[in-house]
């Protein structure tokens, strides 16, 4: 019996040995994929705003920075202010010629190329936030603006959103309609176009030429976004009269542009990674700006002879006849802008009349804090 637990021993410890000086192929495997140096992408990010500017300018660089964290380093973005690569104009020109692999500004902008593109930005009386977020993400709207860009070799995101943003500084009174006719005023997009044929002198100036333009005398007026980054321009030192509401922006979407083929030459975990950060971005910045622009209007109020107005009814009511035939004009201006208009308007019905019952029912039954 002695002789047989000894033969085992034996042979146990020989079968123990031989296993550790095996190699152990799925340990190899691993060791193998741990020391094989990855692949870095170097990615340049051009913007349309100032450098770290509040909300737009910080929301590019939180991408960065996230993007770098859960890629591990392997995908490191550099965020050029508006300038500093590229004006800040020319942001859609530089991610379609590959200058840079990514861009962050407004759709609304690139109207000369694309007029239906500013559907995805946003529209005079049209969607708020919360609503082009839907219509984009779960009502065909992102798939919509993907066809548009596709010619240009870029992928559009939503990269942000101002929520309902002010209608602007002004150097005089708005009392009547009459009151439009000859204002010089700094205001893009379809809401630019609305203003114009009401007889105001309309123009885009990139946000960092703004505060100089209304100082001078340039223009006597100027929509930017809302208190917060009003506030950063110190746009109160250069006017007195704020109005509100924005009517030509309730619900501002910036966009994330990213060059296709640079995309496509992503590994697969890195572009999941990329766009997913970029629905964090989109979601935060609508975070910031609701947080920070009350505090930031009393602020402004508390500063000196600022004069917060809401625009007139009659003033509001012309502005919201001539939105609507401006719309319907740019959606027979081609077959892509009628599509994206059919989709955007049926949306818009439908989520205003539930929202009839939910949002705007809640707030009308609630009563400011005592």
């Amino acid at each position: 019996m002695n002789k047989i637990i000894k033969l085992f021993l034996i042979v146990t410890a020989v079968g123990f040995l031989a296993s550790c000086s095996k190699p152990d192929e799925n340990s190899t495997s691993s060791i193998a994929h741990e020391t094989v140096p990855q692949k870095i992408y170097h990615w340049k990010l051009v913007t349309s705003w100032p450098k770290n500017f509040p909300g737009l300018g910080l929301a590019p660089e939180r991408l960065a920075t996230w993007v770098k964290e859960m890629s591990a380093g392997r995908l490191e973005i550099k965020v050029y202010g508006a300038g500093e690569l590229v004006p800040a104009l020319e942001v859609f020109d530089a991610v379609s010629r590959g200058t840079a692999e990514m861009g962050h500004s407004g759709a609304y902008y690139w109207k000369g190329k694309a007029p239906e593109a500013q559907f995805f930005s946003t529209v005079p009386f049209g969607l708020n936030a919360q609503e082009m977020n839907a219509w984009l993400h779960y009502g065909g709207g992102l798939e919509l603006w993907q066809e548009v860009y596709e010619p240009f070799g870029i992928i559009p995101l939503a990269g942000g959103n101002s929520g309902v943003q002010m209608a602007g500084w002004f150097n005089k009174e708005i009392n009547s309609v009459k009151d439009i006719k000859g204002l010089k005023m700094r205001i893009p997009g379809l809401g630019g176009e609305v203003m114009t044929r009401l007889g105001a002198l309309t123009e885009n100036l990139p946000g960092g030429e703004i505060f100089t333009a209304l100082q001078t005398g340039r223009i006597d007026a100027t929509e930017w976004v809302g208190p917060y980054n009003d506030l950063a321009f110190g746009l109160n030192k250069a006017a007195k009269f704020y109005y509100y509401p924005g009517w030509h922006e309730p619900g501002t979407t910036m966009e994330l542009t990213v060059n296709k083929k640079a995309f496509e030459g992503l590994p697969k975990d890195l572009q999941k990674i990329l766009t997913v950060a970029a629905r964090a971005v989109n979601q935060d910045m609508l975070d910031e700006y609701t947080a920070k622009n009350n505090a930031a209007l009393k602020q402004l109020m508390e500063s000196g002879d600022v004069k917060l107005r809401p625009l007139p009814a009659d003033v509001l009511e012309k502005l919201k006849e001539v939105s609507d035939q401006v719309v319907l004009e740019l959606s027979e201006t081609n077959p892509n802008a009628k599509r994206i208009y059919q989709s955007f308007n049926e949306f818009r019905g439908n989520v205003i009349d539930y929202h009839k019952i939910s949002e705007q029912a809640f707030i009308n039954a609630r009563k400011s804090p005592e």
